[in-house]
């Protein structure tokens, strides 16, 4: 890591990101974890905690974006997936609302401006 990287990026995992987990485990056991110091992003690099978002509009690095686009595609086809699952806890309703949410932020993910 280059301590003179200027770019914002997002986790590697993007879409099952530290920070939903760390809120949900504060919210419902009033536990606070502690952010991690350096994560690993969508391009490979480690990068201080700071310099990454989960927010379209935030992450400049590029190689970054295409992970984070990819990432949310998949997660969009595996909520359809499970939702039609016999016995499944999802809906296919809630299924597709996951879907379309995730591949709505694909494309923000895939257009420059966020």
């Amino acid at each position: 890591m280059s301590g003179n990287d200027p770019h914002i990026h997002v986790e590697s995992r993007v879409v099952r990101g530290g920070a939903a987990v760390r809120d949900m485990l504060a919210s419902t056991f009033g536990l606070a974890g502690d952010l991690p110091s350096l994560v690993t992003t969508g391009c490979g690099l480690r990068v201080p905690y700071a310099m990454t978002s989960p927010r379209p509009d935030r992450v400049t690095c590029l190689a970054c974006r295409e992970h984070a686009r990819r990432e949310h595609l998949r997660f969009a086809e595996e909520a359809e997936r499970l939702s039609r699952i016999p016995g499944s806890t999802i809906t296919p309703a809630q299924g597709q609302l996951a879907a379309d949410r995730h591949r709505d932020l694909a494309r923000r993910f895939s257009d420059p401006q966020g």
